[in-house]
This record gives C-alpha cells, sequence and structure tokens, in this order.
C-alpha cells in the first residue's frame, strides 16, 4: 500500500487539503469579521437557524455569515434611529417635553420605540 501525501493542492478549486486518517479535509480560512452583530444580528440569526437552514448552511460555509449579520444589524440601527427622529419630530416629541414632564417624554419614547422596533422586525429582520 502507498504512504497517501499528508497535504494536496487541486488546481480545479484552488483549495488545500490536509489528510485526517484517511479523508482529505479542505483547509479553508474564514476571515475574521470585528464588528458585533448586535440585537438585530443575533434575532436574524436565530431565524435563519430555524426557518432558512439553507440558506444560513451556504452562509456559514462560506465564512460570510457574521458579514451579512454585522451588515444587517447596522442597516437595522440605522433604520431604527431615523425612524425615532422622524416619529418623535412628527409627534411633538422635543427636548422642551422631556424638561417639563420627564414621565410623559418617557412614556411617549418607549412607545415609539417599541413601535419602530416592530416595524424593523417585520421589515429587515424576520424576512
Amino acid at each position: 500500500m502507498s504512504e497517501l501525501e499528508r497535504s494536496i493542492h487541486d488546481d480545479s478549486n484552488d483549495l488545500d487539503y490536509i489528510l485526517v486518517g484517511e479523508i482529505y479535509l479542505p483547509l479553508i480560512a474564514v476571515p475574521e469579521e470585528k464588528r458585533d452583530i448586535g440585537f438585530y444580528g443575533s434575532l436574524h440569526r436565530n431565524y435563519l437557524k430555524d426557518y432558512k437552514s439553507g440558506l444560513y448552511s451556504y452562509l456559514t460555509l462560506t465564512g460570510k455569515l457574521w458579514t451579512y449579520l454585522a451588515d444587517l444589524n447596522e442597516q437595522c440601527v440605522e433604520r431604527r434611529d431615523f425612524l425615532m427622529n422622524q416619529i418623535m419630530k412628527q409627534e411633538g416629541i422635543s427636548e422642551e417635553l422631556k424638561t417639563r414632564d420627564q414621565m410623559e417624554w418617557i412614556r411617549q419614547a418607549n412607545n415609539v420605540r417599541s413601535r419602530v422596533d416592530e416595524i424593523i422586525l417585520n421589515e429587515l429582520v424576520y424576512v
């Protein structure tokens, strides 16, 4: 029986393989993402695992999952900030109200935040 090489290179797909037992496994380096996936990225990851397993597997195997989730989280945060400012301005929830009646300002701001979160979850996270 001939001795198998410890590592080989396949020119057809430009991958290197290493011998583990009697099987060659590909040496795949996953790019390291420095950004955090945050709240919305985490929710979307769980959604992908539960309902879009094919896409989740593809993104995981290609090493693009963390970047995809970090990008989605940034989009969600930008959209949240934009909608919060827009709705608070439209409904007259201002700094003047905050100085006059803090509890009312908090109540109204939390109401807006709940509505905005619902919009973001339906438009961006659970799709």
